[in-house]
């Protein structure tokens, strides 16, 4: 018998979900911003939790702003969760917060719905008029929550520079959202399972919350078990979306569909066939449900799904 999922009322008070998180900081110079990178970093080359990396202080000092930042990046990857100072927390808030501010961020109740942009094509999706496709960065979208495709330990990724999903949203939220997601696991008490979510407060984000979903591994083409776990995820996503009551955009990356193997075309098809026939069941309870892709094959997918297009790759 599975292992039941921590569910969202036993952990909801315990990180606070509903508290806003205050992103705004005072104005900061480019000098001032690289002054508070080289001050994280001397605190954190003596921190016990990230000596192992060989850092000192006067390493720091040689360096120039745009590694001392790619640096920080590195250390906070594989920085296990666990408090920090309280000046230190506070020069990185404030550090993070002014880079979500010099970000483009985009609204994602201004772009265009799928059945805009397919006008006059026929599609087998009849929620496409609250379904987006977009490609572009979903650290800088203003949508009220967005999916992180995360593995079972659900800590984040803890290899440095690693291109996945996990690692850009962890980076870009800061270290409190890998601390809230211990918290919920050391509750929870076992790893998360596959088709299942979890949902935090995205911190230095544009979007309020991030919700976790482990999604299947696949080598290969995909079986029937697959698409039922992937199916699951997105659709426990939702679920926990709705459950939050305040949430009316949601933005989905490719679950599954990077380090996990999945293949994108019959990824995309799962993903809108799920999303279309979970909005068709809930009436005006999300305005728009995103899908976001970040590279040209990605959105080749889902407008190849979207099309009846019969492609497997």
């Amino acid at each position: 018998m599975p292992i039941p999922a921590l569910e969202l009322a036993d952990y909801r008070a315990e990180i606070a979900l509903d508290d806003l998180f205050p992103t705004t900081p005072d104005p900061t110079t480019p000098a001032q911003s690289a002054d508070m990178v080289r001050s994280a970093l001397s605190w954190l080359s003596k921190d016990a939790a990230t000596r192992a990396r060989g850092l000192t202080a006067g390493d720091t000092d040689q360096l120039d702003e745009a590694t001392a930042r790619r640096l920080l990046r590195a250390v906070l990857t594989v920085r296990p969760p666990g408090p920090l100072p309280a000046e230190v927390s506070q020069v990185l808030d404030a550090l993070l917060s002014s880079e979500r501010e010099a970000k483009t961020v985009t609204d994602p109740n201004r772009l265009p719905r799928i059945a805009e942009e397919l006008a006059g094509t026929a599609t087998p999706y009849p929620s496409a008029g609250r379904m987006v496709l977009w490609q572009g960065d979903i650290t800088a979208l203003g949508a009220d929550a967005i999916v992180n495709a995360a593995n079972s330990a659900m800590l984040g990724c803890f290899v440095p520079q690693h291109p996945c999903i996990d690692n850009a949203i962890h980076s870009a939220a800061g270290p409190r959202l890998r601390d809230d997601c211990h918290t919920i696991m050391t509750r929870q008490g076992h790893a998360e399972a596959t088709g299942t979510a979890k949902i935090t407060r995205g911190y230095h984000l544009p979007a309020r919350y991030v919700l976790h979903t482990v999604g299947p591994i696949v080598d290969g083409p995909p079986r029937p078990t697959h698409e039922r776990l992937l199916t699951a995820s997105y659709r426990a996503c939702l679920d926990l979306a709705a459950e939050m009551g305040d949430i009316r955009t949601v933005a989905f990356c490719g679950v599954s569909t990077g380090v996990f193997g999945y293949p994108k075309q019959p990824a995309a098809r799962t993903a809108l066939s799920t999303v279309a026939d979970w909005l068709e069941a809930h009436p005006g309870r999300l305005d728009r449900v995103i899908f976001n892709v970040y590279a040209s094959d990605d959105r080749a997918a889902y407008l190849n799904a979207l099309t009846g297009g019969t492609d497997t790759r």
